[in-house]
């Protein structure tokens, strides 16, 4: 299908071109302990590609550079947000300058997300398909 290639090749353009934010994001994600799981970065969800996503936890991680406190922007981040929760994802957003001065913090929140709270201890994921339809192969609104 010609709009999953071009996602596809979204994806791979925007791994291979990241901002520093997300560069600095992935960095820190890596070193976050995930027993049965992992982040995956530039993940084509839908008609969308997100920034960062664990499938197994069902759970997005956005950064929002400058551009996205444009009004058309915020629009189009809401709509996604609400396409990406009715297919099953908590989405998490954070501004650039949450993860350059505030990286522990932002990996706090993310590991709090995947495990159901701050005081949780860690423990293996385990990865179970919802429905035998892949999420990428549902269409989302334009």
């Amino acid at each position: 299908m010609v709009v999953e290639r071009t996602r596809r090749d979204t994806a791979r353009r925007l791994r291979r071109q990241p901002t520093e934010a997300e560069t600095a994001l992935w960095n820190a994600l890596r070193r976050l302990p995930l027993d049965g799981s992992h982040f995956r970065r530039q993940v084509p969800i839908g008609a969308f590609v997100a920034d960062f996503a664990c499938h197994t936890a069902r759970l997005v991680v956005e950064i929002d550079g400058g551009q996205h406190t444009e009004q058309a922007d915020a629009d189009y981040d809401a709509r996604r947000t609400a396409w990406l929760q009715r297919a099953g994802y908590r989405v998490l957003r954070f501004q650039n300058a949450d993860v350059f001065l505030r990286i522990d913090d932002v990996l706090e929140t993310i590991r709090a997300a995947v495990f159901g709270g701050v005081d949780v201890e860690d423990r293996k994921l385990v990865h179970r398909r919802t429905s035998s339809r892949r999420t990428s192969d549902r269409q989302a609104p334009p």
